[in-house]
């Protein structure tokens, strides 16, 4: 639900609640100039504090920008769902919009309108994400609206039934993109009925099954300080943030656990052992939507980097071999590209094309041909050179806004446990070498890929796609 904007500078409200004990704080000085070295001009502070109740706090201060996002992670996404509570954890995120102890839904959403801020909130498969940006002046109204909305949701019986349709609403619109949705099924493709296999929107029959009581014993679970991380970048002073948090927390009485410690990353591995299944979904659409791939690597694999560079180079750009060889010299295909997802335990590398339907099989034999080169030949050194530069500059001109700041802030606290500076990641991206690309090649894309189709395809098609990774 993002939101038109406007502006209004807000009242500070004065702290209320009892005295809460001293927090722990710790602070490190991340900087990046423009050429992604260290550079005064674009510096900004991070420091990080754990409250009492184990609610951890992190702020990035950048003095020179009139702008602050604030966002509150929640360790909790559709890979915590049992197959009953399938759409939950985006269900409770609609939900929290609704109203709190204090608030209507338009309390919520009135004063944010009214200062020209947005608010919005996404949930993936293992995290989700409340966030506000407002002028640097209004951060104490979103500090305190956001907190509110996590600590004092009352989820109201009528507004479960009452937004059962708006997420309905959402999942049609989902199934009326296949773009989309092929990505959806390539997931439980791989990953077969699991809870990483499963949609985050859930389906129409969990859905439409979920009731009040099991949505709010979900919100109890998992939104506790412990599961929490509160994070803010922008011209934020930090300790003003920290005190702002602590009384919004303390007078929901959500800080009370004093001794209590944060929830560690997820941890854990498992090998994916997908080969050569493939699923259709046959759907009267102009074009074929195709995702060709394999199990990749998960997000504390040390290969990622290299894995990183490797996607860049097949599908990442314009300059990239899949997009030059499908689109540029034979139009195939409008549009191409390839990506990784790192989970805590596993991954995914994928291969993806929209294609018209008769194109489907040159566009995947071309895509079959490029996998299997690069798999055994690697990648050319000015390849590697082209896909490590391309990845450093878009890492730092995505960060020039306060939402990418927070962004990195809360994820990194919440999947890693620690704050890894923008100099420290781009010597990682410029540490990959041809050889640790050619290693991570040969380990992916070696394996037999699956393959996961939506489209109007023939039943002789079918046999075509089929064979292609029998």
């Amino acid at each position: 639900m993002t939101l038109p904007r406007s502006s209004r500078k807000a009242a500070r409200p004065p702290y209320r609640g009892r005295a809460v004990p001293r927090p722990r704080s710790t602070a490190a000085t991340l900087s990046t100039g423009a050429d992604g070295s260290a550079g005064p001009a674009a510096a900004g502070t991070v420091r990080r504090t754990v409250l009492p109740g184990g609610l951890r706090v992190l702020t990035e201060t950048l003095p020179s920008v009139r702008s602050a996002t604030f966002g509150i992670w929640a360790h909790v996404g559709s890979r915590d769902e049992t197959p009953a509570l399938g759409g939950a954890t985006h269900y409770l995120e609609h939900l929290l919009f609704k109203g709190t102890r204090t608030r209507s839904a338009l309390d919520i959403s009135a004063p944010i309108d009214a200062v020209g801020g947005e608010m919005n909130a996404f949930t993936a498969k293992e995290y989700t994400c409340y966030y506000a940006r407002v002028l640097d002046t209004d951060l104490p109204l979103a500090i305190d609206i956001v907190c509110d909305m996590l600590t004092g949701s009352v989820i109201r019986a009528e507004d479960v039934e009452a937004e059962r349709g708006v997420v309905l609403e959402e999942i049609a619109m989902t199934e009326d993109d296949p773009g989309d949705c092929v990505h959806d099924l390539f997931a439980r493709t791989m990953l077969g009925d699991t809870p990483l296999g499963r949609p985050v929107l859930g389906t129409v029959e969990t859905v439409t099954g979920l009731t009040r009581d099991r949505v709010a014993r979900f919100y109890q679970r998992h939104y506790t300080p412990t599961r929490l991380v509160v994070a803010a970048a922008g011209n934020v002073d930090h300790d003003d943030v920290v005190r702002r948090v602590a009384a919004a927390f303390d007078r929901a009485g959500a800080l009370a656990a004093t001794d209590a410690a944060p929830h560690g990353p997820r941890a854990g591995s498992r090998t994916l052992r997908t080969a050569g299944r493939f699923e259709l979904q046959e759907r009267r659409t102009e074009q074929t939507h195709l995702v060709l791939g394999a199990p990749g690597v998960g997000r504390h694999d040390e290969r990622r980097w290299a894995l990183s560079v490797l996607s860049a180079a097949l599908g990442g750009g314009m300059s990239s071999r899949l997009f030059q060889e499908v689109r540029e010299k034979r139009g195939l295909a409008y549009s191409v590209y390839s990506y990784t997802s790192g989970f805590a335990d596993c991954g995914l590398f994928g291969v993806y094309a929209g294609c018209r339907p008769a194109q489907a099989a040159d566009v995947l034999k071309l895509c079959r041909e490029e996998l299997a080169q690069v798999a055994a030949h690697g990648l050319a050194d000015d390849e590697v050179a082209r896909a490590v530069g391309q990845l450093c500059g878009s890492l730092v001109l995505g960060l020039e806004d306060t939402g990418a700041l927070m962004h990195r802030l809360g994820k990194s606290e919440l999947c890693w446990g620690e704050q890894m500076s923008v100099d420290d990641i781009l010597a990682r991206i410029r540490a990959v070498t041809p050889d640790d690309v050619r290693e991570v090649a040969a380990a992916v894309l070696s394996r037999r890929p699956s393959l996961s189709v939506i489209g109007p395809v023939t039943d002789r098609q079918a046999t075509a796609l089929r064979e292609a990774v029998a």
